[in-house]
């Protein structure tokens, strides 16, 4: 670990991998949003109907939930700098197919693809947490995670922008153009700029790349049930697009993918006992155990704090709009504050983990979460405007400080697992937001409030099982010899 000091304004060592992995993850994320901000234009210009429309809404997530778990498996094998940039290369293609695109066929099929650039942000976790020390690593990691997230945010004030400048009914093929470019070279700037650790340290790799290790019999199976919630979420995907939902497949292809769906999850399983089988006749010395306990809870809060985030967003500027009488672009402006607020409130999140101890800091802001959802599920047209900016700009604080405080415990479970680990809360991220859209699309807005505020509750309550990450992580060099890593 690297022992000079944190300053933002420094480009150097630690801070130069820093800053060019918030910078990958802001254009991860541009690309990966770059279609909203161009409704209109895209709508008109391929002449899609609105149903379509949606359709390549939930399509741009589905792939998202598999892929982080997978490019989380990648980066522990093979380290975050190749990972990283492949991903921004590879998937700068389906950008340029989606620019390129004129039927919905085809805006379909790129669009899927464009999901798999939403799991940059797992790779940037594990290589942020190689470089800073626990100390400073809640700070690290909500700077990476608050300013890349912003990527979302920069497409809706700039792509529009962009399309108009370049004009004529091309103008927002050249704007997501433009996003994908950017991807394609970065990927050659970060992988010419960067390393997986500081010099002289080790990077620790999984034993397998099959399924994701546990400890004992109990994590076993608990990492099986908290393994469910993700295929379900993509079986919600499907249930969206069958004849029940929006009438994209068929009965016969919704059928096939539910039954490749189940067929995915025995042999998920069966990986996952491969890796672990050595567990049911030998137990793991104490030294070398972690907890997944600590992981699930890790998962259902980042469902809670993330999931409604994404969920948040993409209602936010219609429920301004339709409950203040609003024009689009001034409801739009006032939605944005929400995403604004990424750029303080996630680093403020690891920040105070970092000061005040893990645990406490996520009750803390866990509670904040259920008491903010609470009161915006009071919002009507009675409040003055102000009020209703204020209460949710308050309640986007402890969400996104809560995002930055998650994952301030991500890199402190287990350092050969981090991208895994950091795999699969980031799924659940996406895994919330599926759920919370769907509950959105079937009752009213102040009720959808109100879901997400239980669901705070319940994080709270898992809260309570969770320990404070303390003493020191185990991992074995491949000489055999053992390397203690503080965590506190």
């Amino acid at each position: 670990m690297s022992v000079e000091k944190f300053n933002l304004l420094s480009f150097t060592g630690k801070m130069k991998t820093l800053h060019l992995s918030w910078i990958a993850f802001f254009i991860t994320f541009m690309v990966w949003f770059n279609m909203a901000p161009l409704k209109g234009a895209i709508v008109d210009g391929v002449g899609l109907t609105l149903s379509e429309w949606k359709t390549l809404l939930i399509i741009n997530v589905a792939l998202t939930i598999p892929a982080r778990v997978i490019i989380g498996a990648l980066t522990d094998k093979f380290g975050p700098r190749i990972v990283y940039s492949a991903l921004m290369a590879i998937c700068s293609i389906p950008c340029f197919m989606f620019a390129l695109a004129d039927s919905f066929a085809q805006l379909l099929i790129a669009r899927f693809a464009l999901g798999c650039i939403g799991a940059g942000f797992v790779v940037g976790i594990r290589m942020v947490s190689e470089w800073f020390p626990p100390k400073e690593l809640g700070t690290a990691e909500g700077v990476y995670g608050g300013w890349g997230n912003f990527g979302s945010a920069a497409a809706a004030f700039t792509l529009p922008t962009i399309a108009i400048l370049f004009g004529g009914e091309d103008g927002w093929r050249y704007a997501v153009g433009i996003t994908g470019l950017m991807s394609l070279l970065f990927s050659f700037v970060y992988y010419k700029n960067t390393t997986d650790t500081p010099k002289g340290s080790t990077y620790f790799r999984p034993k397998n790349l099959g399924g994701m290790e546990v400890t004992s019999v109990g994590d076993f199976y608990l990492l099986l049930v908290m393994k469910t919630p993700m295929y379900l979420a993509l079986a919600l995907l499907n249930w969206k697009l069958s004849p029940q939902g929006v009438s994209l497949l068929g009965e016969d292809v919704t059928l096939a993918i539910y039954l490749g769906l189940s067929a995915l999850y025995v042999y998920d399983a069966y990986l996952t006992y491969k890796v672990n089988k050595d567990l049911f006749t030998t137990p793991v010395a104490e030294v070398h155990r972690y907890s997944f306990k600590q992981v699930a809870v890790l998962n259902i809060l980042y469902f809670a704090t993330f999931g409604s985030e994404l969920a948040v967003v993409s209602m936010l500027p219609a429920f301004f709009a339709e409950t203040f009488e609003l024009n689009m672009a001034t409801a739009g402006l006032l939605a944005g504050m929400y995403a604004f607020m990424n750029l303080m409130s996630r680093p403020g999140g690891g920040l105070i983990s970092d000061r005040f101890g893990r645990r406490k800091t996520l009750l803390i802001l866990t509670a904040g979460l259920a008491v903010g959802y609470f009161c915006l599920s009071l919002i009507d047209a009675t409040w003055p405007i102000w009020l209703a900016v204020v209460a949710v700009m308050a309640c986007s604080f402890f969400v996104q400080s809560g995002e930055g405080a998650v994952f301030a415990v991500v890199p402190l479970i287990k350092r050969r697992l981090t991208g895994q680990i950091a795999g699969m809360t980031g799924a659940y991220g996406n895994v919330g937001a599926v759920v919370y859209l769907t509950v959105y699309s079937v009752v009213d807005t102040s009720t959808f409030f109100v879901v997400i505020a239980c669901t705070a509750v319940l994080g709270f309550v898992a809260l309570l099982f969770m320990k404070e990450p303390e003493g020191a992580m185990t991992e074995v060099r491949e000489d055999g010899s053992v390397e203690l890593i503080n965590v506190t």
